[in-house]
């Protein structure tokens, strides 16, 4: 079921008087596209910069952290991953409580002060990396990522997969800017680059914070008490989190080991630094195109094409061999990814069989399905980095990848 049938059929369930206040909600104009502007500049600062620790986990397992294995040092970057979608349960909870801005006041702080802590950690002194980027900034992103996505229901009913898709595009250009930073640590060494892109972390989230506006829809307590039971005794729905879990095993490797493996294969530096960025640009019209045929031909549908398509642009990784076939591949991979993560919010909330349930974003079906799926994302880089081995035997990880995301088809088709 795409978001415009979704919105239409919870509308004809609703009593006349709770339908007019539904119909409130503008679906566009100045206020609610300044609040996209604003959901932007959260993303681009806070999911921007996870999405750079490919450069990180290059630098560390080469550098600033030799000491230790790739797989110890990839715990760092599944820690970011993680926090932020298990964190979802409870910021959307508060969210729906009327704590918008209080939750991004607490989680922008967190993520500031855990940055500039990071830019003390000492070299080959794992815990305190840990600490300042897994924890901390893991943590904070954590408290401000669903509310800042959920404050697009106040504004958007039937475009509301558009809006944020458009307010995703954030965490691409975020992630193009951050890796492209980090060219400054050889220059003026690890502690001034963590504390420069510190700096524009700051300016994002503030400019954010001047440009959201919370405006719950009137008379919400019109809403239906959601069935829990109901949601874990859905065949489609749980065989889709189940399918998205088993993909998360395998869906970051380019993300986080594409530079090493370059470097590790000849390809220019300079080139294979920029990959994470290629990556995260074609990452932009990826989940603007997802986001819009969503839509159009309903989520999963969609969603299930783009899961084929990364999957196959993970294997495609044997390809890479020289310069160009290294930016085909981060095209590729970089355009699909970047759909497979837009779509997979929207998936899980056309799922629901009473439109209600997705009333609250991410705290029913859809935060259930993150928080599930964060333990994947946890356990996912580690587990390539084991595979990995001090040897470098790059068929296991990316065999082990590719399949880990094909299996989603297994399960929902």
């Amino acid at each position: 079921m795409s978001e415009k049938e979704l919105a239409d059929k919870a509308d004809q369930e609703l009593p006349e008087e709770q339908q007019k206040s539904q119909k409130v909600l503008p679906d566009g104009g100045t206020k609610a596209w300044v609040t996209v502007l604003g959901v932007w500049f959260v993303l681009f600062a806070s999911f921007g910069y996870v999405y750079s620790f490919g450069v990180y986990q290059d630098y560390y397992t080469r550098f600033y952290l030799s000491n230790h294995s790739a797989s110890k040092i990839s715990w760092i970057g599944s820690l970011q991953l993680m926090l932020p979608f298990l964190f979802g349960l409870v910021s959307g909870k508060l969210f729906d409580a009327g704590y918008f801005h209080a939750l991004q006041l607490v989680g922008g702080v967190i993520l500031i002060v855990s940055l500039f802590g990071l830019s003390l950690a000492k070299p080959q002194k794992y815990n305190q990396v840990l600490l300042g980027q897994g924890i901390g900034i893991g943590v904070g992103i954590g408290i401000v990522f669903v509310p800042s996505l959920s404050v697009l229901s106040h504004y958007f009913r039937r475009r509301k997969a558009w809006a944020t898709g458009v307010a995703m595009t954030g965490v691409s250009v975020g992630a193009i800017v951050f890796p492209i930073s980090a060219n400054l640590l050889p220059s003026i060494g690890f502690a001034k680059t963590v504390r420069a892109t510190g700096y524009v972390v700051i300016g994002m989230l503030v400019m954010g914070n001047l440009l959201m506006r919370s405006s719950p829809p009137l008379n919400p307590g019109g809403k239906p008490k959601v069935d829990i039971k109901s949601i874990f005794t859905d065949p489609s729905y749980l065989f889709g989190v189940a399918g998205a879990f088993l993909s998360l095993f395998g869906f970051y490797f380019p993300l986080i080991y594409i530079q090493l493996y370059a470097e590790e294969h000849g390809i220019d530096k300079n080139l294979a630094f920029y990959s994470i960025a290629i990556m995260n640009a074609c990452g932009i019209p990826g989940r603007l195109t997802a986001n819009y045929f969503a839509d159009i031909y309903g989520s999963w549908n969609i969603f299930i094409l783009a899961t084929i398509l990364t999957s196959a642009s993970i294997f495609s990784i044997f390809g890479v061999h020289n310069s160009g076939s290294l930016i085909v591949v981060s095209i590729f991979y970089g355009w699909f990814s970047g759909a497979w993560l837009s779509l997979c919010v929207a998936a899980l909330a056309s799922s629901a069989r009473h439109p209600h349930e997705v009333g609250s974003d991410f705290r029913v079906r859809t935060g259930l399905g993150l928080a599930i799926g964060s333990f994947a994302t946890l356990g996912s880089a580690p587990i390539q980095g084991h595979l990995l081995g001090s040897t470098f035997i790059w068929s296991r990880p990316i065999v082990f990848s590719g399949v880990s995301v094909a299996f989603f088809n297994s399960l929902k088709i």
